[in-house]
């Protein structure tokens, strides 16, 4: 049924993000973007990248659980996902 498909849809979107290497370990140095610890508050955040970040979040929520409701593992995921 359509659960299913869009559940495949969503699986195929997250892999097209990695082409090299599949845990994306190898591009941590690239700077602080993916450091971002899951405690930092939206709030915080919405400085660096503007008021749109995060849109629908309170302030106060933090990052991780911005990051497990989108389904994507790290900031820079969530940045590329707009």
């Amino acid at each position: 049924g359509p659960a299913y498909l869009g559940g495949r849809r969503s699986i195929d979107m997250a892999t097209k993000h990695f082409p090299k290497g599949l845990d994306g370990r190898m591009q941590d140095q690239n700077g602080e973007i993916r450091q971002k610890r899951s405690d930092t508050k939206v709030e915080t955040l919405r400085k660096t990248y503007g008021d749109d970040f995060a849109k629908g979040y309170r302030s106060d929520a933090h990052l991780g659980t911005v990051l497990n409701r989108e389904g994507v593992d790290s900031l820079d995921q969530l940045l590329k996902k707009k």
